[in-house]
């Protein structure tokens, strides 16, 4: 598929979108959107798969009679082999396009609908693959009065959207274009576009992420594990697989119910096995899922500034307790920085978005960064990052860069807040701002008012305060006045106002008045 042809299916998804957008708000219709998308792409997935392993029996799977004996005998031996497969399992009957065909032709379809979304997480109970589909169609919600007033009115909307999506061709069966996933991620762009501050929840824009994934893949083809303690979307998780051949595993965890939904049919619709990623919804400092564990890279944009309860007994918890202070409850910026390095292994990176006040605040936080920075070495980088670039937030933010075995000692500092492009909301990384940034991270190269490496004893020269301009000199001198030039220029003036003052001086004296010049 080509670039142009993804645009436009891009646009149509968006289209689609829109014929719900006048019901409800931004982040409501995201939901009923993006949970249809995903019910057909299970459903393509599930057809393709069957169609395939009933091949030799000459059996189309949409033509098994559900209510035969025979036709039951069947389903039920591709239902044991589709669960362990894929995950789930689906009846000929309660496949997308079997649905939208209904709905089309008139029937009413919601209740059928409500039905089949049920099955499909009642298809994994007790199988391998329950955790990551239970209550995933939650959000999804038949019943709103968002969607009209009456059930027909509702049931004529959502037929309408089915009928479109399945006139869609998500091209499923072509292994190397990830086309649905594309297009997923650009919806859930768009939607971030729309929410506001609801954005910040689960949305981290592409190039942020991209330089976040390029910065902790630097030097590697292959990552065992990748971890995000704040997951939102999953779309963080899924950058970072772009630039690597292979990631073994996905782990994350995500505090919002809603998110964490959109977060595990993201995974699935990128085609991660359900073995192959960890997902779990609670609060990441207060009840960490994944104890004992390390992982090879992490990535994080967690909420800025945060308040969590900084509880004395967690500095009995080996995430905090070397530190000897905790983050302020009012500010939870360096609690999600030292429980990602709690779970950074020895020989892997980590690259977490933060508020620039997590650079030189003082107190606990500037304990806890001294200790980090000269008992550890474990900083690598602080890169400064334009403002106005996150949706929901104009502040000024930074990427932290983090190693536990480090082949230097200086940490280098970037200067990309002017590297950005206006926009209407929003400013924007441009492509070549991200190379600019990651190839000046990857070489550690110097360049004046825009990076520099800077030793730890000039760090503690300076109190182990990160703030940017303390280390990269941006200031630009104002050119020096020619005052020769600007005495010519005055004279030329003169000479030229000279038959102007001499005509006005003319006027005053015929009127017997006294001249201003």
């Amino acid at each position: 598929m080509t670039d142009e042809q993804k645009k436009k299916l891009e646009q149509k998804l968006w289209d689609i979108a829109n014929t719900l957008r006048g019901k409800m708000d931004a982040d409501e219709f995201r939901d009923y959107i993006l949970g249809f998308i995903f019910y057909k792409y299970l459903s393509e997935r599930m057809h393709a798969y069957a169609t395939r392993i009933l091949d030799n029996d000459k059996i189309d799977f949409t033509d098994i009679d559900e209510t035969s004996a025979e036709g039951a005998a069947v389903l039920d031996a591709v239902k044991d082999a589709s669960v362990e497969a894929l995950g789930y399992f689906l009846k000929p009957s309660e496949l997308f396009s079997a649905v939208a065909k209904r709905g089309e032709e008139g029937a009413f379809i919601l209740g059928d609908l409500a039905t089949i979304l049920s099955n499909i997480e009642r298809s994994t109970m007790g199988t391998a693959s329950e955790e990551d589909f239970d209550h995933l169609f939650e959000d999804l919600d038949l019943t709103s009065t968002k969607l009209g007033r009456t059930e027909e009115a509702k049931n004529a909307l959502i037929s309408r959207v089915l009928t479109h999506l399945d006139a869609i061709d998500f091209r499923l069966d072509d292994a190397k274009a990830d086309v649905l996933g594309d297009a997923y991620e650009y919806l859930i762009g768009q939607f971030a576009s729309g929410a506001g501050k609801k954005a910040g929840e689960f949305y981290t824009p592409q190039q942020v992420s991209t330089i976040l994934a390029r910065i902790v893949t630097t030097g590697k083809t292959r990552l065992k594990s990748v971890y995000d303690p704040t997951c939102g979307s999953g779309s963080l998780l899924l950058r970072v697989a772009r630039e690597v051949s292979d990631v073994g595993d996905f782990f994350g965890q995500e505090m919002n119910r809603t998110t964490y939904n959109l977060a595990r049919m993201n995974m699935i619709l990128h085609g991660v096995h359900y073995r192959n990623f960890d997902l779990k919804q609670e609060d990441t400092l207060e009840h960490p899922q994944h104890e004992g564990m390390q992982f090879e890279a992490i990535v994080a944009n967690p909420p800025f500034s945060a308040k969590w309860s900084a509880r004395p007994l967690f500095l009995q918890d080996d995430r905090f307790a070397k530190y000897g202070k905790l983050a302020p409850s009012s500010k939870a910026d360096y609690a999600f920085v030292t429980h990602m390095l709690a779970h950074l292994d020895e020989n892997g990176a980590m690259a977490v978005v933060l508020p620039h006040g997590a650079l030189f605040r003082g107190g606990a936080e500037g304990v806890i960064r001294e200790y980090i920075i000269r008992e550890k070495n474990w900083l690598d980088a602080v890169i400064g990052l334009p403002a106005n670039i996150f949706y929901g937030t104009g502040i000024p933010t930074c990427i932290m860069v983090f190693k536990k075995c480090r082949e230097t000692d200086d940490v280098l500092f970037i200067d990309a807040s002017s590297c950005f492009e206006k926009g209407k909301n929003e400013n924007r990384l441009r492509d070549e701002d991200v190379d600019r940034i990651v190839t000046a991270y990857r070489t550690r190269n110097e360049e004046a008012k825009f990076s520099h490496r800077a030793s730890v004893a000039e760090i503690a020269g300076n109190d182990y305060n990160l703030n940017i301009p303390r280390y990269v000199d941006t200031f630009e001198a104002e050119a020096e006045i020619d005052l020769a030039a600007v005495a010519q220029e005055l004279d030329q003036v003169e000479k030229d106002m000279a038959p102007i003052d001499a005509q006005i001086r003319a006027f005053c004296a015929e009127l017997g008045l006294e001249s201003p010049v």
